[in-house]
């Protein structure tokens, strides 16, 4: 799968197609099961590769929908690249163990990949009996109305390939996310390093442009799935001008109902200290 960014004509580095189940999802983004089957509208997951997310995620009562330019494979083809990028997670296991696995996993990565397995079964499975929850789309351009999603979720695409996604197009992508999140939800963005595990330069002049464009952020700390926690970009689109919505107002905000919370509205991610802020 190679997604092509906005005036990028030569070919671009290709991208992992990974299989992650509903599970790691939460501890990436730092969201509960419980939380998720409680949200008021639908769950985008963006770009959703060969996941077992919306398969999941329904019987927890949440309807989700995957976007992702592989789709258009077909699912087995998509499964059968996800089956590769299992071998490369393997590898990268087997190296640096440290880096991809919590202490209480490193004595048995097999387990972890066998989630992975499990979930691209399911994936190809629920692709092919429901072809309609997974949409054949690649950022910047979403086919989906403004406001659609109570949550939005992007993993493991903007920040950790530099190579394709530069920071005009990170911004664009950015902001279509926000756009096909209503008001009152949120997009979540994991990782914010590159597939070397650098962390983003521009994060900061990212989050400032995104701020002129009417988009508020903030980053969070969710338990992440490796020996430390994950970093996750957070925005908060907020409703076009003209438009009357009660967006939601968080204990003790003194800043407005548009400033970032303390704490984060769903899950177990908390606000970052530091330099991640």
């Amino acid at each position: 799968m190679r997604p092509t960014a906005p005036n990028r004509p030569q070919a671009a580095p290709p991208v992992l197609v990974t299989s992650r189940p509903l599970d790691e999802y939460c501890a990436s983004f730092g969201l509960t099961r419980a939380e998720l089957g409680r949200l008021p509208g639908p769950v985008l997951d963006c770009p959703g590769g060969a996941a077992a997310l919306a398969a999941e995620a329904r019987a927890l009562g949440c309807e989700v929908l995957a976007a992702d330019p592989g789709y258009a494979l077909g699912p087995r083809r998509l499964a059968a690249l996800a089956a590769d990028g299992r071998a490369v997670m393997a590898d990268a296991i087997r190296r640096e163990p440290r880096r991809h696995l919590p202490a209480d996993r490193r004595h048995r990565p097999e387990q972890y990949l066998r989630s992975w397995d499990r979930a691209r079964r399911l994936f190809a499975a629920d692709a092919t009996a429901h072809p309609e929850r997974y949409v054949a789309a690649a950022l910047p351009r979403l086919p989906f109305a403004d406001g659609t999603f109570a949550l939005t979720l992007s993993s493991y695409l903007l920040f950790a390939y530099p190579a394709v996604f530069g920071p005009a197009d990170q911004l664009r992508a950015l902001r279509e996310l926000a756009r096909v999140t209503a008001p009152g939800g949120e997009v979540r963005v994991h990782p914010l390093h590159d597939e070397r595990g650098r962390p983003c330069p521009h994060l900061t002049e990212l989050r400032a442009a995104l701020r002129h464009h009417g988009i508020a952020s903030r980053v969070l700390a969710a338990p992440g799935t490796g020996g430390r926690p994950a970093r996750v970009l957070a925005l908060h689109p907020r409703a076009p001008r003209g438009t009357r919505t009660e967006p939601r107002r968080e204990p003790g905000n003194a800043d407005g109902p548009w400033a970032a919370p303390r704490t984060a509205p769903w899950g177990t991610a908390t606000e970052a200290p530091g330099m991640y802020r």
